[in-house]
């Protein structure tokens, strides 16, 4: 639906273009596909897949460094975006909140990395830091569900004093987007919290 939106309503997306509305398109559609989407279904995958604890570890490890490029590149668009169309940077409670979700989600993801990856904690490091590796990634996925939503809010109301119309069917989109963002959210953090795992730390590190 983000990029109904990004497509059909506002022109389309570039990394260069005389229409820097163009490039800002990149925003929403990387942040919502990375954060979102690909973080959300690498939390669901490690607790939800049947397979051995090794793969999913590596298929969880994997789209979570997937999530945390496409955030990457989600946010470079958006401060291109300003430079080049003279807008200043992180203004907004949106803006400051983003810095600080991809800059815990990447912390979270070289902790986990280093802890139960490589080079692997020992049974007793990994068993202490599960629990809070589990409640802190829950933590920074909750804060970009609602980052999203404030975001869709914050670019609605520009778009509404730019002339657009309060009821009209891009309004629609852009709250129906927000409203789903919200639902998938909560249906991964419910998944998570009803299949609790007892995890087996006698293993070596991959």
């Amino acid at each position: 639906m983000v990029l109904v939106w990004c497509i059909h309503f506002r022109g389309g997306l570039a990394f260069e273009s005389s229409n820097k509305n163009l490039i800002f398109n990149i925003h929403p559609v990387f942040m919502l596909i990375g954060f979102i989407i690909l973080g959300g279904e690498a939390i669901i995958s490690y607790k939800g897949l049947p397979w051995r604890k090794e793969v999913k570890k590596l298929i969880h490890l994997i789209l979570h460094a997937i999530a945390l490029i496409f955030g990457i590149v989600g946010i470079y668009a958006a401060f291109k975006n300003h430079n080049e169309s003279g807008i200043a940077n992180l203004y907004s409670l949106h803006s400051w909140m983003g810095i600080g979700i991809i800059s815990l989600y990447g912390i979270q993801w070289i902790y986990g990395f280093v802890v139960f990856f490589f080079p692997g904690g020992s049974a007793t490091v990994r068993g202490e830091s599960l629990p809070w590796h589990m409640l802190f990634g829950l933590f920074v996925f909750i804060l970009a569900v609602g980052n999203s939503a404030l975001g869709f809010l914050e670019k609605l109301t520009f778009l509404e004093n730019s002339g657009i119309s309060k009821f009209g069917t891009e309004a629609f989109l852009v709250n129906f987007n927000a409203i789903v963002t919200i639902l998938f959210g909560a249906f991964v953090v419910l998944t998570v919290l009803s299949q609790a795992q007892v995890e087996d730390f006698g293993y070596s590190s991959i």
